[in-house]
């Protein structure tokens, strides 16, 4: 899943791991993200920061709270390294912590090792 308030960003990040054999969905803020995580469970979820209604944070907080998707590893990608670190980025529970801008390959690594394989998942 892939949760950036840009589509532009969700779109390219989407296009790309698709290309490459994964599924992919994409929620536009926070709200959307939990909601999306609850009914779609899915392997990683790449989480920006700064997003309207609800923060990246704040949303991985409530993502490690609630039992359903608490396993899901997490990857918070931001372009404000200092305000992820200060806001408690990983302390709220993701897994890695990458700072944009971010190539498509760099973050299908980050995720692949997270998902413990090194060709796409099939669908």
């Amino acid at each position: 899943m892939i949760v950036d308030d840009l589509a532009d960003t969700r779109d390219i990040y989407a296009a790309y791991f698709e290309s490459r054999g994964f599924g992919a969905i994409t929620a536009r803020d926070g709200e959307d993200a939990i909601s999306r995580a609850m009914s779609a469970k899915p392997d990683v979820i790449v989480m920006d920061l700064t997003m309207p209604r609800m923060d990246g944070v704040t949303a991985i907080a409530r993502l490690k709270e609630e039992p359903r998707t608490a396993n899901i590893p997490i990857i918070l990608l931001t372009a404000y390294v200092e305000k992820a670190i200060a806001q408690g980025g990983i302390e709220a529970g993701a897994a890695v912590f990458l700072t944009k801008p971010c190539l498509p390959e760099d973050l299908e690594e980050h995720v692949r090792r997270l998902l413990g394989t090194r060709r796409p998942p099939r669908s």
